[in-house]
């Protein structure tokens, strides 16, 4: 759930990184986790590897990714309905608006329900390479809140929709950026999940902002673990996520040092996710980039055990 109201001045208050409460004084906090579906045999061994190891921790959710332009399609659909069929997992397809008219788009949500598949999440979606700009299909949705209408026509689908803490790269400003995300909500979806960010107060000052815009749905917030800082670094001034200098301070001098670089991410990641917890939210979704090492040994940390 997203914290309560007021979060902003309870950090401002509150505890700081270093005078946090005793991990064994925290709760595991509900989890989630996304990976993105195989291009290469070789690449589908990875993930069900990473799949297998992390199906032990018991997530609320596992999601898996729609590439640029709907290029994924057939292997997302692929991918959800196998963890599905073989799997105790609960999977969450991504479905975009773009490359595709309502009634492809239509016909993909209502396979997914036929398969079992109760769980969106609804994205607007990246403009195909060598578009600049993102048009939407003529014939298709085009923008996320109403593909979420439409999917709640086709089935009482759970929505998860995406949010941006520090404002999407192509939104005229803040404001319209929330506007955008309570349209979403109103139109039928039942949480949010963040872009990654780094920076606590990032967090809470923007759900402080979407609770004063009569968002009450959970925002849960999306967690990177970093493993390659420069390559985090190019892609997040891409899309508008901040990286604060506290973090290349940390990573500094260790570019041929993958192992430290990993113990690195997981302590930032855990105070980051510990922080967080600190003031009010307890449910977070990884971006595990298929590699299910550093994200289980994150969980770990933080209190998550294995299940039978």
């Amino acid at each position: 759930m997203s914290p309560p109201a007021k979060t902003l001045q309870n950090w401002l208050a509150g505890p700081r990184v270093g005078a946090l409460p005793s991990l064994t004084a925290m709760p595991a906090p509900l989890l989630s986790f996304e990976f993105f579906p195989p291009r290469t045999d070789a690449l589908e061994t990875q993930l069900w590897s990473c799949i297998q190891r992390l199906e032990p921790l018991r997530p609320r959710f596992v999601s898996v990714t729609y590439g640029a332009g709907g290029t994924t399609q057939a292997r997302t659909h692929a991918t959800v309905t196998r963890i599905l069929r073989e799997t105790s997992l609960t999977p969450a397809a991504h479905l975009t608006c773009v490359g595709a008219t309502k009634e492809e788009v239509d016909e993909v949500a209502r396979s997914y329900w036929d398969a079992g598949v109760r769980h969106i999440v609804a994205l607007r979606g990246d403009q195909p390479a060598g578009q600049t700009s993102y048009v939407p299909h003529p014939g298709g949705y085009a923008y996320a809140a109403d593909l979420v209408a439409g999917l709640k026509r086709i089935g009482n689908f759970e929505i998860s929709v995406a949010a941006y803490p520090e404002v999407h790269p192509t939104a005229t400003s803040p404001e319209a950026d929330l506007d955008n995300l309570k349209r979403k909500i109103d139109a039928g979806a039942t949480r949010a999940i963040t872009q990654y960010f780094f920076d606590a107060p990032t967090f809470l000052r923007f759900i402080d902002r979407a609770h004063a815009a009569g968002i009450t749905v959970p925002i849960v917030p999306g967690i990177l673990p970093v493993t390659n800082f420069a390559q985090v670094a190019k892609f997040s001034a891409m899309c508008g996520a901040g990286v604060p200098d506290w973090m290349a301070k940390l990573f500094e001098g260790l570019e041929e040092d993958a192992e430290t670089r990993r113990m690195v991410a997981a302590v930032v990641a855990a105070e980051q996710v510990r922080l967080l917890q600190a003031n009010g939210v307890d449910e977070f979704h990884f971006y595990t980039l298929n590699r299910p090492d550093l994200t289980y040994a994150i969980a770990h940390i933080l209190g998550a055990r294995p299940r039978a």
